[in-house]
């Protein structure tokens, strides 16, 4: 006998509000590219030298290649979960919730690692206005966190239209410095007889990819949450048309920035021996940049600007995070109260169990007696390599999704893509997880100590079962109806048949 089954009326939800601009605001407030080259092409400067750029070229080839699998899974994949869902219907529901597991980390300590540098800016800034003050790193990021849990408290709307003016008036001062700096070395006016020259491509002897690679952790940091706009699938008007473009847009600005910052930091600083060592050693090439060839005054703004810029990915990663443990928790049923939302339709308890994951990274960091500086790299090396983790099951989960399902029309020579995209994500975790010294060494185990851990709750009795029937449960426009009890069949929705072609071949 047969059962017809109706769609059941959606459960309230996630508000669906926003727009392209909206989600694309949401995906570069996240990456937060101001505040990322405040620090990060010093980073990557010093391990390639006067050829840090490369660390960017490179990872902006693999990032595009990686996002080709985003961006055609979102066309038929709209969902709070981002690559939990993703990967889930693609390679299965455990699969799915190791990569959310995953995704939730890498967002959460990448918030913090970020919520500490911004205690770097803000030291700074009092320094350069004038007062004589050091406060202890903890207490500026606990402040900080504080005023993200209660902005990440409104509406959707309300955060994505704070990240993206964050990021616009930043990266109009920063872009205001890379044009002045690229000028005056072009038309010789620059201190120190520095000039533009092709300089900025050439690496140091006996560099080969391996290096590069090893480098590339900066470039991968630098565009971690490019995929962002994925997580607000239940909250975009269209989200199916809305969230490719949003990411192609992410991706697009944020790349021609970094370029543009890092050609004009490394000829900025110079290329020769001494300049490269003062750009590596700089803890704030914006205001140092700005001091020789602007004034005073264009460093204190890029300084604040970075502070703000930082604020913008804290908010931004941790309001991420949040979205995911919601759509973790509706879903398997586990801690049912973190699924609640407010009345403006915000995640607010996951957001506060985030909050205090992200305290307790904080602490423990302060506890190891390390420096913002160390503490903020070591936060946000982690936060890297479980990021490229979840990058490389979603990979997978796209290469089966649009070439062996037979559900997407996709021309097959296009598989090279997305391998070509795995084999440089796994190269640049092999490359950060071996031969490194403590406590980098260490990292890699910290990050599959977590996996372990996602993966042991995935044994729960009945728990992939209720993963598989809300993945499959949902409808054509990604809003996911309530978990299924274990044993009953799902609900189709509009245009999806009940089984979404999502296989538990992990079991």
């Amino acid at each position: 006998m047969t059962t017809e089954h109706h769609p059941t009326p959606a459960a309230p939800g996630l508000k669906r509000e926003l727009k392209v601009a909206d989600a694309a605001a949401f995906s570069v407030g996240l990456i937060g590219p101001v505040g990322v080259m405040a620090l990060l092409g010093a980073g990557a400067a010093g391990i390639l030298g006067r050829g840090a750029t490369w660390a960017f070229v490179f990872a902006l080839v693999a990032v595009s290649l990686v996002a080709y699998g985003f961006v055609k899974l979102s066309r038929h994949i709209a969902h709070t979960g981002s690559v939990y869902a993703t990967v889930g219907l693609t390679l299965g529901a455990r699969a799915g919730f190791i990569a959310g597991w995953a995704l939730f980390f890498a967002y959460v300590t990448i918030g913090a690692g970020s919520g500490i540098e911004i205690s770097l800016f803000v030291t700074q800034l009092l320094n350069d206005l004038g007062l004589d003050v050091a406060p202890d790193w903890i207490w500026i990021t606990v402040v900080a966190l504080a005023v993200v849990v209660l902005l990440g408290r409104r509406e959707v709307h309300v955060i994505t239209r704070s990240l993206l003016y964050a990021e616009l008036i930043g990266a109009v001062l920063v872009t205001i410095l890379n044009v002045v700096v690229l000028v005056r070395l072009g038309v010789g006016a620059a201190p120190a007889g520095r000039h533009l020259s092709w300089d900025f491509l050439a690496l140091p002897s006996g560099t080969d990819v391996g290096l590069i690679a090893g480098a590339a952790v900066f470039g991968f940091l630098a565009f971690a949450g490019f995929e962002g706009a994925a997580t607000l699938g239940e909250e975009t008007s269209n989200p199916k048309r809305d969230i490719p473009k949003a990411l192609k847009i992410a991706i697009v600005v944020v790349g021609a920035f970094y370029l543009l910052s890092i050609i004009a930091q490394s000829l900025g600083y110079g290329t020769s021996a001494t300049g490269v060592k003062q750009f590596a050693g700089s803890a704030a090439p914006y205001g140092d940049l700005a001091r020789t060839y602007v004034g005073t005054w264009l460093a204190d703004l890029l300084t604040l600007a970075a502070v703000v810029s930082l604020f913008a990915i804290f908010l931004g990663t941790l309001s991420g995070a949040a979205r995911v443990l919601f759509a973790l928790s509706r879903d398997t049923g586990l801690a049912r109260p973190v699924s609640k939302l407010s009345a403006q339709g915000s995640p607010v308890n996951a957001l506060s169990v985030v909050a205090v994951v992200a305290v307790l990274i904080v602490i423990g960091e302060r506890l190891s007696g390390a420096a913002v500086l160390d503490a903020t790299y070591w936060a946000l090396t982690v936060g890297t390599i479980a990021l490229l983790v979840a990058y490389v099951l979603a990979t997978v989960g796209a290469v089966r999704f649009l070439f062996f399902s037979g559900r997407a029309a996709t021309p097959k020579w296009q598989i090279v893509i997305p391998v070509l995209a795995l084999a440089l994500v796994l190269y640049t975790i092999y490359k950060n997880a071996v031969g490194l010294e403590a406590p980098y060494s260490w990292f890699p185990y910290i990050v599959a100590a977590w996996l372990l851990i996602g993966l042991a709750i995935t044994f729960r009795t009945g728990l992939v079962e209720r993963v598989r029937a809300a993945l499959t449960a949902s409808t054509g426009t990604g809003q996911e109806a309530p978990p299924a009890a274990p044993g009953t069949a799902p609900v189709g929705g509009p245009d999806r048949p009940a089984r979404d072609g999502a296989e538990d071949v992990v079991r």
